[in-house]
């Protein structure tokens, strides 16, 4: 019997590959006017626009603010307001 394929992504806190089921998606959506879209965890995953994955932990948040990751991710500069918001919803998620 062949078995179902188990979708896989990469932290971009701890850099570790784990189910998609076990990490929150974070989106930047698409923005008509080409100035760059808002940044909002996507906890569907069905939200339209980049998205970088990132663990239920506020440690890999806190990694991935340190490097810059989601900066390099969504290839823009992400205010300290955003990861504030973010943090907030990752808490609330938990």
């Amino acid at each position: 019997m062949h078995q179902k394929k188990i979708p896989m992504r990469k932290c971009i806190g701890c850099a570790e590959m784990k189910e998609k089921k076990q990490l929150v998606r974070i989106v930047k959506a698409p923005d008509p006017d080409g100035s760059g879209g808002e940044i909002s965890v996507d906890l569907t995953g069905k939200k339209p626009g980049r998205g970088a994955y990132i663990c239920k932990d506020s440690d890999c948040l806190a990694k991935a603010k340190k490097a810059r990751r989601l900066e390099k991710a969504f290839t823009c500069k992400i205010p300290d307001e955003v990861y504030q918001q973010l943090a907030e919803e990752l808490d609330a998620s938990i």
